[in-house]
C-alpha cells in the first residue's frame, strides 16, 4: 500500500479547518456554567420633556411651530405640559400638539369637561397607554392638579405623572400640602410599575417642602450636573424678566429608573425675536437599573 506524504497530509488538514463555518471560528468561549461570556446589550434610553406653555401668551402661532419642530426632531418617548389651555377658538393646546407629532395625549384639568375655557396640565406619549387617571390638588381654589399615563413602552409598563404646583404661598406650606396629595396619588396609582413625576414645581428641587419627594425620587437634572442651581441652568426665561432659577424638574424613581443625560432645551429665539415660552424645556434621558 503507497503512504501519503506527511506533507500533502498536512495540506489535507489546513484545508478541511478553513472550510469550516465561520460561525464556529468566531463563536464566544462559554463559561464554566455554559453561559457565554458576552453579556445582553443595555437597553437604549427613554426620553421625556416638561415644558410650562405659557398658554397662549405672546405669538402662540409662532410658538406652536417651533415647540413642534424641536419636539419632532428629538422625538421623546413622553412629553409634560403645563398651562396648558383651550378656549373658544383655541383648540385645546396639548391634544393640537399631540396631533402635530402624532402623540396620545391625556389633559387634566378641574374645570369641567363641557367648560368652553380649560385650564390644565398634560402628557403625551408615543407609546401605546394602558392606563390613566387625575387628582386635584388641595386646596380646591388654587386650581391644581396631577395626572397620570401608564405607558407600554415596549412591553413594559412606565408610570408617567405631571403636575404644575402653587407659587403664591412664599411660606411654602400650599406646596407642601400639594406634595402630599401628590404622593398619596402615586401610591394609590403605581402599582408595581416604575414612576417619573415631572412639571412645573414654582421652587427649587433642593426646597425643604419637597423632601418628601426627594426622599423616593431622584432630581434627574441635580444628579448629572454638578452646580445644578447655578443660573445659567435656569429654566425660567430671563429674557421675560424672570429670576434665573431653575424650577421645572423631572424625579425618577430611585433605585429603579437610573437619570443617564439631562439638558435644558427650548431655549433660544428665532430670527424674529420669538421664544418658545416664558419657560425653558427640560429633556432628560434614563434607563431602568
Amino acid at each position: 500500500m503507497r503512504t501519503v506524504p506527511l506533507v500533502l497530509l498536512a495540506l489535507l488538514s489546513l484545508a478541511l479547518l478553513s472550510s469550516a463555518p465561520s460561525g464556529c471560528r468566531s463563536a464566544p468561549r462559554a463559561a464554566a456554567d455554559g453561559k457565554a461570556h458576552a453579556g445582553p446589550a443595555p437597553a437604549a434610553a427613554l426620553e421625556v420633556v416638561t415644558l410650562n406653555l405659557w398658554h397662549d401668551k405672546g405669538d402662540w402661532p409662532r410658538r406652536r411651530e417651533m415647540i413642534v419642530a424641536a419636539l419632532r426632531a428629538s422625538r421623546p418617548d413622553a412629553i409634560f405640559l403645563q398651562e396648558v389651555l383651550q378656549d373658544a377658538g383655541l383648540p385645546n393646546q396639548a391634544e393640537d400638539l399631540a396631533r402635530a407629532l402624532g402623540y396620545a395625549c391625556f389633559f387634566v384639568s378641574v374645570d369641567p369637561p363641557d367648560r368652553t375655557r380649560r385650564y390644565g396640565n398634560a402628557v403625551l406619549t408615543r407609546h401605546p397607554v394602558r392606563m390613566r387617571a387625575q387628582r386635584a390638588l388641595r386646596p380646591p381654589e388654587d386650581y391644581r392638579v396631577a395626572g397620570m399615563v401608564r405607558a407600554d413602552v415596549g412591553g413594559q409598563p412606565l408610570n408617567l405623572y405631571v403636575t404644575h404646583l402653587n407659587f403664591t404661598d412664599a411660606s411654602g406650606a400650599t406646596r407642601a400640602r400639594q406634595i402630599g396629595d401628590l404622593l398619596a396619588f402615586v401610591d394609590a396609582t403605581r402599582g408595581d410599575a416604575p414612576s417619573v413625576i415631572a412639571g412645573d414645581f414654582n421652587v427649587g428641587a433642593a426646597a425643604p417642602e419637597l423632601a418628601p419627594l426627594r426622599a423616593r425620587y431622584t432630581d434627574a437634572f441635580a444628579a448629572l450636573h454638578a452646580a445644578p442651581d447655578a443660573p445659567a441652568n435656569t429654566t425660567l426665561n430671563p429674557h421675560y424678566g424672570h429670576p434665573r432659577t431653575r424650577i421645572d424638574h423631572v424625579f425618577l424613581q430611585t433605585g429603579v429608573l437610573m437619570p443617564v443625560r439631562a439638558r435644558i432645551v427650548l431655549d433660544r429665539p428665532d430670527a424674529s425675536g420669538t421664544w418658545p415660552s416664558d419657560h425653558f424645556g427640560l429633556q432628560v434621558g434614563f434607563r431602568r437599573e
